[in-house]
């Protein structure tokens, strides 16, 4: 079996008095794609963003590459190799193309920096065309290639990707996931949240599917895909009717 690279055991996260993830376990081998589906509300993001420290787990431990990181600052986790491009692509939209990709750079050896610009410059050709372009210029396609294109200047050992399909046309989702399916067999590994389910299914090599901050099914993305309760519940328009795992 492949070494499990990260791992999520037992993981509770709180926004104030509110409970946003209630004992989430979770696995992401190396060199997998493992999506996360679940309908608006479920927890997906805040798994995301509790694996890089903010918010802040309130119970259970995570574990990278073997090393308990619950409690490490963000900066450190960015260090150790976790990367995210959030949300909302959240580019810096005064900066041109190069100074976004400059700054997400920042935490990777400098002595890279020209060939891991030729890397990403390949994956996303506009990229290079509008180098000289303000961000906040760009479609929102050409955005969201900027916002994975800054996550993997940082020489990402485990990829994070938050709704990379967010408001995107289907010709451009499309080319999203293409591009995501070509870094992941160039070894990286990347942990999706993505509504979209079956693209994240189609691409997944495992999914989880959360509700109400619970993993309440979890296997194979082909696996999943066929699952009569996920394709009524996230494929065709209806509710979850799953039960928690356990």
């Amino acid at each position: 079996m492949t070494e499990s690279l990260l791992t999520v055991e037992g993981v509770h996260a709180h926004y104030g008095h509110i409970a946003a993830l209630k004992g989430v376990d979770l696995t992401v081998r190396r060199g997998e794609i493992v999506a996360l589906i679940g309908a608006n509300g479920a927890g997906k993001s805040t798994l995301l963003m509790t694996v890089c420290g903010r918010p802040r787990a309130s119970g259970g431990r995570i574990q990278f590459d073997g090393e308990d990181i619950t409690r490490l600052p963000t900066f450190e986790i960015v260090r150790r190799g976790i990367v995210q491009a959030p949300e909302g692509r959240r580019i810096f939209p005064r900066l041109t193309v190069l100074e976004n990709l400059q700054v997400g750079a920042t935490p990777a050896e400098a002595a890279h920096f020209e060939q891991d610009l030729e890397r990403v410059y390949a994956l996303f050709p506009v990229l290079a065309e509008r180098r000289r372009q303000r961000g906040g210029t760009l479609s929102g396609g050409e955005q969201q290639m900027l916002a994975i294109a800054r996550a993997l200047m940082a020489r990402p050992r485990l990829l994070l990707l938050d709704e990379p399909s967010l408001g995107l046309a289907p010709l451009m989702i499309q080319q999203i996931f293409r591009v995501i399916a070509d870094i992941n067999a160039q070894g990286m590994t990347v942990l999706l949240v993505e509504q979209n389910a079956y693209h994240a299914l189609k691409l997944a090599s495992r999914a989880y599917v959360l509700a109400a901050g619970k993993v309440i099914l979890s296997g194979g993305g082909a696996e999943l895909l066929a699952d009569p309760q996920v394709r009524a519940a996230y494929l065709e328009g209806g509710q979850p009717t799953a039960k928690p795992v356990g």
